[in-house]
């Protein structure tokens, strides 16, 4: 099992790579990539099991000891994201399947990944936790009342269609896995170390597929779909740090806010444009998954020299 544990920590670790390794693999290999994408919400239910697995009643403790700092992710989250995707939607010129692809993923709820780089920026990761969960619950109707009110323009959208998807693919995985956590905690225990496993493979095989199922599209755009999931990614980041910084909250908690409001469940993102739209639209999510957990190593490593000793107005780069 140590073995098991030290694998499962390299494989955590190194995730960024194994995104990028996949994403090539699937750009170069579209044919053997393409037959994963039906399979793309079974996947990412399978993600959010896990993630339901490690959910513990302290996460929502923070949501009712901290109701207003966590408030102020949660929100700074929704407003931000999708705010900065229609905005680059209208001043660069993009087919309507891309722009689509872009306000969804910036609609989505927060990564999972974020919480993994707050611990390594020393961020506040009680704060980030609380945010993802309070995100995530709140995506079925929070993500399809977005997307209908920013997309429809691109293309056509049925909201509720999309909360029953979120629901099945978010909320009863979640829930199943706090359930087994409840009912059998020495078995959950136990497989923990596979969790870090499970979850890149999850992640990396629906990057592929997208990537895959898409090559024209991202051979044909791929730069300008790169240049415009950078300034999102990257202005998130900074809008979330300077909104933390509005409301007075310290250094480690506007850390925290940074990395919640700029990373994405960008699987989420790939999923709901698959079902919803079309392979292009999925392209964005799956930059996004790409870039977002290198730009987070980025900043992560920015921050983590940072403290409220040292430098405490210093301006995060968005690199």
């Amino acid at each position: 099992m140590k073995a098991v544990a030290s694998f499962s920590a390299f494989v955590g670790k190194t995730f960024a790579i194994w995104v990028i390794l996949f994403a090539v693999l699937g750009f170069f290999f579209p044919a053997t990539f393409k037959q994963v994408a039906p399979y793309i919400v079974w996947l990412l239910g399978i993600i959010m099991f896990g993630m339901g697995l490690t959910l513990s009643v302290d996460d929502f403790r923070e949501l009712v000891k901290r109701p207003f700092e966590v408030a102020i992710g949660v929100f700074a989250h929704f407003l931000i994201m999708p705010t900065i995707a229609v905005i680059l939607t209208r001043i660069i010129p993009m087919p309507p399947e891309v722009a689509a692809g872009v306000i969804l993923v910036g609609c989505c709820p927060g990564g999972t990944s974020s919480n993994v780089m707050t611990y390594l920026a020393k961020g506040d990761v009680a704060l980030s936790v609380a945010c993802t969960s309070v995100t995530t619950l709140a995506a079925p109707i929070v993500t399809p009342f977005l997307v209908w009110m920013f997309a429809s323009q691109y293309l056509p959208v049925d909201p509720m269609s999309m909360f029953i998807s979120i629901v099945q693919v978010i909320l009863l995985p979640l829930a199943l896995g706090f359930i087994f956590q409840k009912l059998i905690p020495g078995v959950v225990k136990g497989a923990m170390p596979l969790l870090p496993i499970i979850s890149v493979v999850g992640i990396v095989l629906i990057v592929a597929a997208v990537v895959g199922a898409s090559k024209g599209a991202i051979a044909q755009s791929g730069l300008l779909i790169f240049a415009i999931v950078v300034l999102h990614n990257g202005f998130g980041y900074l809008f979330g740090y300077f909104a933390a910084k509005l409301f007075g909250l310290n250094l480690t908690k506007r850390k925290a806010l940074a990395i919640e409001v700029g990373m994405q469940n960008s699987g989420l993102g790939a999923a709901l444009a698959t079902a919803y739209f079309s392979p292009i639209a999925a392209v964005p999510s799956a930059i996004f998954s790409v870039w977002h957990n290198i730009s987070g190593a980025l900043i992560a490593n920015y921050f983590s020299g940072r403290t409220d000793e040292e430098q405490e107005d210093a301006v995060p780069a968005t690199r």
